[in-house]
């Protein structure tokens, strides 16, 4: 589509033509997102959809260091609940402690931290509550 319209064709007729040629040549079967819907065009327009694309294709987060360690408390909170042994709760627990305890003691940029040191102590009594004693399991 490299050629110039010529004089006296109106536009239209001249793309319409384009794209019949281009189709004939079989240019148009190999494209990615043949046969996928459009993308959802009602919604407001983002400066930044590309970076956020090849973001999301990536597996990167974009999360400020505050909300990355919120997020990473939460996911811990919930490994620890399910943990097989009281030695692994301590472990995961312990982990982010040290990671809690470093934030608090220099907070990262962005949202305020909101996150408190974990008791685990008191974990591990209901992880010891809600599941059976394993003779093999030492704190």
């Amino acid at each position: 589509m490299t050629e110039r319209k010529p004089p006296g064709v109106s536009f239209e007729s001249f793309v319409d033509k384009q794209i019949r040629e281009a189709t004939e040549r079989g240019e148009f079967a190999g494209l990615s997102g043949f046969g996928k819907p459009l993308a959802d065009d009602t919604a407001p327009y983002d400066e930044l959809w590309w970076v956020k694309q090849k973001m999301h294709r990536e597996g990167f987060a974009a999360l400020p260091p505050a909300l990355a360690l919120r997020k990473e408390a939460e996911d811990a909170a919930e490994a620890a609940r399910t943990a097989v042994s009281e030695s692994q709760l301590r472990r995961i627990l312990g982990d982010i402690n040290t990671k809690i305890a470093a934030a608090l003691a220099r907070p990262p940029a962005g949202p305020p931290l909101n996150l408190t040191l974990f008791d685990v102590e008191a974990a591990a009594e209901e992880w010891r509550r809600t599941h059976p004693r394993n003779p093999r399991d030492r704190p």
